[in-house]
């Protein structure tokens, strides 16, 4: 891969992970509720899902499921369940005291793990990137010795932000009223992200 196809392979990464999704969402709501070294296990997780999308892509699967809109369209179901099932939990919960750091890490993993794979973003973000930025005539292993540990670097400086953020966020909210607001602000993004899964297109198709 040349320098200028890794920059700009580089800046579109910059720009799909820091545009605010489910897991920028719940990483900031990690930041407000969890220690940071708990919140982190969030970040660990998204890092996880994407080193296993980044070996599907190379390997071709995730077109392959992008390719069958039955399959794509239960997973989207599913998916846009889940985070709705989130939104509507934290809204009810915005009310009750936030208690740091009572989430064992294994939950909050597995819980970070589950936003990130149910993530139709993740999905378009990766074919896109494969699409646009591999190039043909070179050996897929050698591009991915150069996408993979730039995709994970800023993946990883990305979501540490949002968690930040989230640390933040909890500091500041000193008054119940805003720190209720908080939340609930963040558990409707949960339900505005499920009902825009649930009713978005097949990557590649219209």
């Amino acid at each position: 891969m040349s320098f200028e196809a890794w920059a700009i392979f580089a800046l579109f990464w910059v720009v799909f992970v820091t545009t605010p999704g489910p897991n920028a969402v719940n990483c900031i709501a990690n930041g407000m509720h969890l220690s940071f070294p708990r919140a982190m296990m969030g970040v660990l997780a998204i890092l996880t899902q994407a080193s296993l999308f980044l070996l599907l892509s190379a390997l071709g699967i995730t077109a392959l499921i992008a390719a069958s809109p039955t399959g794509f369209f239960i997973a989207k179901l599913i998916g846009a369940g889940f985070l709705i099932y989130l939104g509507v939990r934290g809204w009810i919960l915005a009310k009750r005291p936030v208690v740091v750091g009572d989430r064992p890490a294994k939950s909050v993993y597995l819980h970070a793990l589950a936003v990130a794979t149910i993530n139709p973003k993740s999905v378009a973000g990766y074919l896109a990137a494969f699409s646009q930025f591999v190039q043909p005539g070179v050996p897929i292993w050698e591009q991915m010795a150069v996408i993979v540990p730039t995709a994970l670097t800023i993946t990883a400086l990305s979501y540490t932000g949002f968690t930040l953020l989230g640390a933040g966020l909890g500091r500041a909210a000193l008054g119940a009223v805003f720190n209720i607001w908080v939340r609930r602000v963040l558990a409707a993004c949960f339900v505005i992200y499920g009902v825009l899964l649930g009713t978005s297109a097949t990557p590649g198709r219209t």
